[in-house]
């Protein structure tokens, strides 16, 4: 889809009034009722159908909380991040496709990688078996949205394992994307955590292990 504050000639970062005030301007311009017995017609038509879908996308992202941040992993950087894109990176966690999930969060502009994003990825993360980064995502994560149970939940599960493994062998180190060595449990609890880092988007219950 085009990105719809593009359709708009508006910013991403314009308030609700702008978005409305843009939207007014061009559905008084490109409406039928201008163009009656005239060829452009069917244009006009097709345009004003353009116009009601973006503004219909914006307020309803907006509405939902969801930031934007246009993308995908075909584009480059710039566009929308909704609420499908999380859902699809969740399944190609929990199926283990990791590098497709990261991906396209990757293709999300940096401005508009809200705590959901660092969520998923800290899963990804965690799931390649780098433990730090995984707890600066999660962490990142509960800081921008502290009553969020879900983050909340993977954070207090990293702590509790950081706190046993330090505390049973202190000269092991979680793995890291830059190759530090990693502790032995992480093969036998990854796929559990990871899991439930990413249950709700299954339906499953949160499983903390404060």
């Amino acid at each position: 889809m085009t990105d719809p504050y593009k359709i708009l000639g508006v910013s991403p970062n314009a308030s609700d009034e702008e978005i409305k005030l843009a939207y007014r301007e061009l559905a008084k311009k490109y409406h039928p009722d201008n163009y009656s017995n005239n060829p452009l017609n069917d244009l006009a038509n097709d345009k004003m159908t353009e116009i009601n879908a973006a503004f219909d996308e914006i307020m309803n992202q907006r509405r939902s909380g969801s930031g934007y941040g246009y993308g995908s992993s075909s584009s480059q950087g710039s566009g929308y991040s909704s609420n499908s894109n999380y859902r699809q990176v969740r399944t190609y966690i929990q199926s283990g496709n990791v590098t497709q999930a990261d991906e396209i969060l990757s293709n999300i502009s940096e401005g508009y990688r809200d705590a959901e994003w660092y969520f998923l990825k800290g899963s990804i993360a965690y799931s390649r078996g780098w433990l730090n980064d995984a707890y600066t995502y999660f962490s990142r994560a509960c800081t921008m949205d502290p009553n969020n149970r879900e983050y909340s939940a993977a954070l207090n599960q990293m702590n509790a394992q950081r706190g046993g493994y330090m505390n049973g062998n202190p000269s092991q180190h979680y793995n890291t994307s830059s190759g530090n060595p990693g502790c032995s449990g992480c093969d036998v609890c990854q796929g559990l955590i990871c899991a439930d880092c990413c249950c709700e988007c299954m339906g499953g219950d949160l499983i903390s292990c404060c």
